[in-house]
């Protein structure tokens, strides 16, 4: 009889000791802890995990972008960037390319984890994105009709005059003097334009003729010369009115917390910078590296 009551104490004792087992592990492999059974942290760790990182791009605005139909891919400045990153990532990209309004707006839905569209900082955008260091700072610059012989000084000629950018665009709140950067000032040196908004990018009604619908437009330098080597008929006049410092942009409603991901992605533009690959990437799209070096925009200063 004794002898039974102690085997029934050592079954009992037995079975405790494997259910404890059995909790510690249910425990251990909980929440994606370090059995790493469980579902990534944070957005850097998913794409890390994936190997592959959804990079938003906007191929209206070679030569940072654009799709070469003849091979069916992406080109461009922005594209090396990206492509830059994703190697120092460690990971493969896979191209969206929505419209310009969606990525500004933020709250992306996880449709894509980062965007390399040339995108200017600004106070507003702040509010809904994150932005990296400046990858690099684009000339804003004014262009007329190739037939226009008034306007030459952008400080008078312009005033009152109208004026034609990109909807959603930094150099329509250059014209109506608010706009705000973050440690960065600006001369406003147009008094009272009629602006005129576009989904193109340059607008396309300059090309009808001096003063036919536009006495002029605002975009990127390289914008600019993009179109004039594609034939356009406009012509860049002056120094450029200010240099907007363009950065790689993540959103803030991101389902999983992009912030060490905006870190990696930071400290590798920092390093691109420092190590010449900016400079290099520039050099091949554009002929100079003049443009990725940090700068105040502040209209003709270095």
């Amino acid at each position: 009889m004794l002898r039974l009551k102690w085997h029934l104490i050592l079954v009992l004792v037995a079975a405790l000791s494997l259910m404890e087992g059995a909790c510690a592990r249910k425990k251990e492999g909980a929440g994606g802890g370090s059995a790493g059974t469980g579902a990534p942290k944070d957005l850097l760790a998913k794409i890390l995990a994936d190997g592959v990182i959804r990079v938003s791009t906007d191929p209206a605005y070679p030569p940072q972008s654009e799709l070469n139909e003849e091979t069916g891919q992406y080109e461009g400045f922005d594209i090396d960037v990206t492509t830059e990153i994703a190697a120092r990532l460690g990971v493969k990209i896979e191209f969206k390319a929505p419209p310009w309004e969606l990525i500004t707006s933020g709250g992306w839905g996880d449709r894509w984890d980062m965007s390399v569209v040339s995108m200017a900082v600004t106070k507003e955008r702040a509010q809904v994105l994150y932005f990296t260091p400046a990858y690099y700072y684009a000339p804003a610059s004014v262009a007329v009709h190739k037939d226009n012989t008034t306007v030459r000084n952008l400080e008078t000629d312009l005033d009152g005059k109208k004026i034609g950018v990109c909807v959603g665009s930094t150099y329509t709140f250059f014209l109506q003097k608010t706009l705000e950067i973050p440690g960065y000032t600006f001369d406003f040196i147009i008094d009272d334009a009629e602006i005129v908004t576009y989904n193109d990018d340059p607008p396309p009604d300059l090309y009808l003729g001096d003063g036919a619908r536009l006495d002029a437009v605002i975009s990127a330098r390289p914008t600019l010369e993009a179109a004039i080597k594609k034939g356009k008929p406009i012509k860049i006049v002056g120094d450029p009115v200010f240099y907007e410092p363009l950065a790689v942009v993540f959103d803030k409603r991101s389902s999983l917390d992009p912030t060490s991901l905006v870190k990696k992605v930071s400290q590798i533009i920092d390093d691109m910078h420092a190590d010449g690959t900016l400079s290099k990437l520039s050099i091949r799209w554009y002929g100079t590296d003049d443009i990725v070096r940090t700068r105040n925009p502040r209209r003709g200063a270095r």
